[in-house]
């Protein structure tokens, strides 16, 4: 297995860059620096012992590439992937219900008979048509890897319909794969409205949501990846579901663009600024920083007056993670729709 667990797909807005940024907000992790980079393979020992570690599950209600999870799953004994995309949890359950075949039939389609046009728009029809789960979750490994940017997206028939990518040759992620298989056997795995798995967290739950952001342009929004899109309402819901979770004991953390819409939208949250580089043009070569919001939502006030303080902060004064005594939300408060 490798040490370091990076996610195997390519995913827009992808959290794998962020995860020290992230661990140290919610108090899992020192925050980096040169001397110390933040590693995952050592995750346990940057807050000391952790064998006493009171937050027991991580839950993230818009899985995508689950960067997070994987980077962060040595500290908890449970991981919650959700999804509302049935491609992307169709895969990750067959990579854990059969991992060591599944990898062998993806590997087959990575090859330079596969890596063209031609055979690249056969295998998305294949794709579209086909009923079978396990031949869908291989070729949806493929197109993303092979697709135009790493982006998943659907027409308003529910169609994939992302161009080629024309790679020279796109990187078959073994060694991605196969440290994800122990994250996925200690997970729970569904595909749900965010609401309905955020209903469920509780003490002893740190919950981590990377929504589809809200658009800094007309034009800059990835809201389409699940054929629904993801609107005003629904991040209003979604800030609305963060403040109830975090009333019954659950630590609550969202990434968003930093807008004047976010500030206000997050106002009962502490909030922590960052920068990161990404496309910002339509052709993906251009490349420019764009600022980025944390909002963390403390249980029982910790931070202030407020639900979660309304606090702006790049070092707050947030409790850590062993700090927080919580009783473990039992079982019989999961779901009855688990999916898988």
């Amino acid at each position: 297995m490798s040490p370091e667990r990076a996610p195997f797909l390519k995913w827009a807005g992808g959290k794998r860059r962020l995860v020290p940024f992230i661990a140290s907000a919610i108090g899992l992790a020192q925050e980096p620096t040169k001397q110390a980079p933040f590693n995952s393979a050592l995750a346990p020992s940057l807050t000391g012992d952790f064998s006493g570690r009171q937050w027991k599950r991580l839950i993230e209600p818009f899985a995508g590439s689950a960067a997070v999870s994987l980077a962060l799953a040595d500290f908890f004994d449970e991981i919650w992937l959700n999804d509302v995309n049935e491609d992307l949890m169709n895969l990750y359950v067959v990579l854990r219900e059969s991992p060591e075949s599944y990898i062998q039939e993806v590997h087959t389609l990575f090859s330079a008979d596969t890596n063209n046009a031609e055979t690249y728009y056969r295998l998305r029809d294949e794709f579209n048509r086909t009923t079978s789960r396990r031949r869908r979750a291989a070729l949806f490994l493929y197109l993303n890897r092979h697709g135009y940017n790493g982006l998943c997206r659907y027409n308003n028939d529910g169609e994939f319909n992302v161009p080629f990518g024309r790679y020279k040759r796109p990187y078959f992620p073994y060694a991605e794969l196969m440290a994800a298989v122990d994250v996925l056997a200690k997970s729970q795995l569904t595909c749900l409205d965010f609401e309905e798995v955020m209903q469920q967290a509780g003490p002893g739950d740190v919950v981590y949501c990377d929504p589809p952001y809200v658009p800094l342009s007309a034009t800059a929004s990835f809201t389409d990846y699940a054929a629904g899109g993801f609107g005003p309402q629904d991040q209003e819901r979604l800030a609305s579901a963060a403040e109830e979770a975090c009333r019954r004991g659950a630590v609550v953390a969202i990434s968003n663009h930093d807008t004047e819409w976010t500030r206000a939208l997050y106002q009962n949250a502490e909030v922590h600024y960052t920068r990161v580089r990404r496309s910002i043009s339509a052709n993906g070569q251009t490349r420019g920083e764009v600022r980025e919001v944390l909002a963390v939502y403390w249980p029982d006030g910790m931070q202030g007056g407020k639900v979660g303080g309304g606090r702006t902060t790049g070092q707050s004064q947030r409790p850590s993670a062993r700090e927080h005594s919580r009783e473990r939300v039992p079982d019989s408060r999961l779901p009855n729709r688990t999916v898988y």
